[in-house]
């Protein structure tokens, strides 16, 4: 186990600075707080303390894991088109023909991923259905984190509240593509 780890340490890997906002899977946007050394079985290891902006939740990430556990930056300001591209895209009717629980396991896998475009089709196909039909339960809770997760990183990236940016991930759907 400490060979893999020290392979892991030698590659280069992005690092961050306390002030950083950066983006931890499925708990969205995060400040790293701190970084600290632990000792954890008779080896002393770095950790990122992260505190995530949406619900004050601390989390300790080892510096030399950030790529396994898919901690990554915010997206830029120019990649925010991109994301209402997704967004606008048409949903896939194959969707639809799927049973609640087996779209829930893959937009669950989807929301893991840390990506804020697997985010984003999760957030458009569960719009697109929730206009059509009711969601059940756990489709409204993946609902709730998709929106959560998009318009707070897009609200970063884009220097504006996320009330406005709700506002207007919601008018992409009323555009002509």
């Amino acid at each position: 186990m400490q060979k893999k780890i020290d392979a892991i340490k030698d590659k280069k890997i992005r690092t961050f600075k306390v002030g950083d906002l950066a983006v931890y899977p499925a708990h969205g946007v995060g400040r790293i707080e701190a970084i600290e050394s632990r000792v954890v079985n008779d080896e002393k290891y770095d950790f990122y303390i992260m505190k995530v902006l949406e619900n004050d939740m601390i989390i300790m990430i080892p510096t030399w894991n950030i790529e396994s556990v898919r901690l990554r930056d915010v997206i830029s300001k120019q990649e925010i088109a991109k994301v209402y591209d997704v967004i606008r895209q048409d949903q896939d009717s194959l969707i639809n023909n799927q049973t609640w629980n087996r779209r829930y396991r893959e937009y669950m896998d989807k929301i893991k991923t840390g990506s804020i475009y697997d985010v984003a089709e999760v957030f458009r196909d569960l719009y697109f259905i929730k206009v059509t039909k009711d969601l059940s339960f756990g489709e409204r809770k993946l609902f709730d984190t998709a929106t959560s997760l998009l318009v707070s990183e897009l609200s970063i990236a884009a220097n504006t509240n996320e009330e406005a940016m709700m506002l207007k991930i919601e008018s992409l759907f009323d555009e002509p593509e």
